[in-house]
């Protein structure tokens, strides 16, 4: 996400040195490489110039304070300035007053609506709702499939929709049958087109005006770029939607549609799509979104994130074992499940601060399936052998290596590993890990 802009913007600010105060001559040449940079990122050119205006009228003529460099005073302000771009603050749902609350999905076919709608029925099941599916898009073969598929893994009720029957209809029904099936959220999902087309307009208004919706949301493929924010001016202006949803944000989107999206219609982006899975949602934080893009990290998102998922007993049992110096196998395993459910390592890298200026980093590529056989070979193991390592004999570990489907020397690797990790947390509890701030209390 953002890895080109970021890597450019990083690049121009190294490039600001000195101290003093900062002038036209020494950051107008960054400034230049700035905007290059955004435009590449394919951010739309008025928002651009406006933009660059304004870090220009803030930055010129201030003076660098002792603690910082020229480079991270500019940095400074650009965060500021992206974050008022993209909205300043978190906007959520607005789910206040009587119930059955409609949520109306709209958008391009293939933006991810179908699959957005499924995103956001687990996340407001997480949030204590019950949502309630309802299928109007009749035109693309096995949509309403999908959303039954979708319904089915997440225990959630769909309406039983068919093609024969007119959406606006569907949607009407559907909104009667909420309270008997026990449901305080609808999520529409409508249909699309390849294009925009006044019959899929007039049939997107007919059905708000039978649903009355608590909430329009576009479904915006974030890889396309600017043409995501042209298409939503025109949702906008037929429809008066209420929030952008933006998909695919995990693939190599450039950030023209985040940066751009909010400032070109009035209308926050309220969530982004950050994977396949239906936990991959995330609620777009403008302040956070605009230090990931400065290389900055966001820590914050990564630790709530942790603390949502984590298990805070098996958390504090661990920290009762570390205290002990009593770290085994199976310690390391439960670890490894607990890391598994923040999602792909690589999102999590992608959290931490400055990991951009590591090129290295960078380009390596987390192993996902190499968790797996590590799962795979502790769990051939018996009890005995995961609580203590030193027992794992030859034979033992060729034993291990054909139960988990691997060999004697990815045994020997996790083993070496494992006793590496060790050391660290034990080091860690003997310096006095107790003292240390937890992010579970």
């Amino acid at each position: 996400m953002f890895e080109s802009l970021s890597e450019k913007l990083n690049t121009t600010f190294k490039k600001l040195t000195g101290r003093g105060r900062l002038s036209e001559e020494n950051i107008g040449e960054a400034l230049k490489e700035v905007r290059l940079a955004l435009l590449e990122a394919d951010v739309n050119y008025r928002i651009v110039k406006k933009l660059i205006e304004e870090i220009r009228r803030r930055a010129v003529g201030v003076d660098v304070l002792e603690s910082l460099t020229p480079g991270q005073q500019v940095i400074k302000i650009v965060n500021e300035e992206l974050t008022r771009l993209m909205g300043e603050t978190r906007a959520d749902l607005q789910l206040v007053g009587k119930t059955p609350f409609v949520l109306m999905l709209v958008g391009l076919q293939g933006s991810g609506k179908t699959t957005t709608a499924g995103k956001l029925a687990q996340h407001l099941q997480g949030q204590g709702r019950s949502p309630y599916l309802v299928p109007a898009d009749i035109y693309r073969p096995a949509a309403i499939e999908q959303l039954k598929k979708l319904g089915i893994q997440l225990d959630v009720p769909v309406y039983p929709g068919d093609s024969q029957t007119k959406p606006e209809a569907i949607c009407r029904d559907a909104l009667s049958r909420a309270g008997s099936v026990g449901a305080d959220v609808l999520i529409l999902d409508t249909a699309g087109r390849l294009h925009i087309d006044d019959a899929l307009m007039s049939e997107l208004e007919r059905i708000k005006e039978q649903t009355n919706p608590t909430e329009i949301l576009l479904v915006a493929d974030a890889m396309t770029g600017q043409d995501a924010v042209n298409m939503a001016e025109q949702f906008n202006r037929r429809l008066d939607i209420t929030g952008i949803i933006l998909s695919k944000m995990e693939g190599d989107a450039r950030g023209g549609a985040a940066l751009s999206i909010k400032e070109v219609t009035g209308k926050p982006i309220k969530f982004v799509g950050v994977g396949e899975k239906l936990d991959a949602i995330e609620p777009f934080f403008p302040d956070r979104m605009a230090s990931r893009i400065l290389g900055m990290g966001d820590v914050v998102s990564l630790i709530e994130k942790a603390q949502q998922e984590f298990d805070e007993k098996e958390a504090v049992k661990l920290e009762k074992r570390l205290r002990k110096r009593e770290f085994n196998l199976e310690d390391f395993q439960t670890h490894l499940k607990q890391m598994k459910k923040l999602g792909s390592l690589e999102q999590i890298v992608g959290m931490l601060p400055g990991i951009g200026q590591f090129k290295q980093l960078k380009k390596l590529k987390p192993d996902e399936k190499g968790l797996i056989r590590i799962e795979a070979i502790i769990n051939s193991m018996t009890v005995q052998e995961r609580q203590n390592h030193k027992i794992l004999n030859a034979s033992r570990r060729k034993r291990i290596a054909r139960g988990s489907g691997s060999n004697v020397q990815d045994v020997n690797r996790l083993l070496k590993n494992f006793i590496q990790t060790k050391k660290i947390v034990e080091n860690l509890a003997r310096k006095g890990y107790q003292n240390m701030p937890s992010i579970f209390h």
